[in-house]
């Protein structure tokens, strides 16, 4: 077991780069759920051959652009998905609080693991920084 006291938030994390949600030969392929909890319900326990997580990222809206009064928008995950059986690269987006994130957490290193798995022999450690 690990001690994620150690971790930063998911919502700190900022990867490299960025992916456009859906797909841009076809369109629909980007759900928004409501909510974590309906998220689960859709993919949750979604075969992970057939529906690899190839990425993930937690947005925070950084309150920059908002007028006077306005609240910020809710957090989302965002969740990038290969379809491999038929090559279809899909993504799903879900409403998340700082409650979620322990469920959140569990769920994406579950999908993380499954993924390192596909590059065995390489060991997946974090880049290094260039200076």
């Amino acid at each position: 077991m690990t001690d994620d006291t150690a971790q930063p938030h998911l919502w700190e994390i900022d990867h490299p780069y960025y992916c456009k949600e859906g797909n841009y030969y076809k369109n629909g392929l980007h759900d928004t759920y409501a909510s974590w909890t309906e998220f689960q319900e859709e993919w949750g326990d979604a075969d992970k051959d057939m529906n690899l997580v190839f990425r993930w990222d937690w947005q925070r809206d950084d309150g920059e652009y908002l007028e006077e009064g306005e609240d910020p928008e809710p957090d989302t995950l965002l969740v990038f998905w290969v379809i491999q059986r038929k090559a279809i690269l899909r993504s799903t987006e879900c409403i998340v609080t700082e409650e979620d994130e322990p469920a959140v957490r569990a769920w994406l290193a579950e999908r993380g693991q499954y993924l390192a798995a596909i590059w065995e022999p390489f060991t997946l450690a974090p880049a290094a920084e260039e200076n």
